[in-house]
């Protein structure tokens, strides 16, 4: 499926930088992700839009495992409910944590989920962010810190969750679909080649 308002540009009429980056992964990934092909009509939005993504998700330091920002996005994503990113996020966050069901889980209820008490506080901070950031306090924060995070870890967090409230607004605007790839990953076992 393709976006339903704005058709994917063609990649071989992409500037070299992007066609390299789409073709990295579609190599990895053995597809390539509509929300690369989407953005990919206007490349300075693309360039930003990534160097953001990976300096949010892909970083080495802090207190959040890649497993835990995909738990991020993916609940976030599901309150705004953005279907490309639970989906495509929810894959992601099954093979981070090697738990098929937990993308389910919190896309649903995170508070039933099968996390730690310790992700659910960092989940209800994120939640509070995504819904109601004006009535953040320093009680939002103590419940973080009681959980090992500290302010840099609350900075992760909030970042991570508005930028994909970014993501989330543009991918429902433009009817963007998730990949089919997407559903079955991290539920059944990869082919081996």
């Amino acid at each position: 499926m393709t976006t339903t308002r704005y058709p994917f540009p063609d990649i071989s009429t992409l500037p070299e930088d992007l066609r390299s980056r789409i073709l990295e992964v579609q190599e990895k990934a053995g597809f390539v992700p509509n929300v690369f092909l989407a953005f990919a009509r206007r490349p300075a939005e693309w360039r930003a839009f990534f160097a953001y993504h990976d300096a949010l998700m892909l970083k080495e330091d802090g207190n959040l495992t890649k497993g835990e920002r995909e738990m991020i996005v993916t609940t976030t994503s599901a309150a705004n409910q953005c279907l490309y990113c639970v989906v495509a996020h929810g894959a992601i966050l099954r093979i981070y944590e090697k738990k098929p069901l937990l993308a389910d889980q919190v896309a649903v209820n995170y508070r039933k989920a099968d996390i730690t008490a310790r992700q659910r506080a960092m989940l209800d901070f994120a939640m509070k962010v995504s819904q109601d950031s004006h009535a953040l306090q320093d009680a939002d924060f103590a419940a973080l810190h009681a959980h090992g995070f500290d302010d840099e870890d609350a900075w992760d967090i909030a970042a991570i969750t508005a930028f994909f409230g970014l993501s989330n607004r543009m991918a429902s605007f433009a009817g963007m679909q998730p990949n089919p790839e997407f559903y079955l990953m991290g539920r059944v076992p990869k082919a081996k080649a």
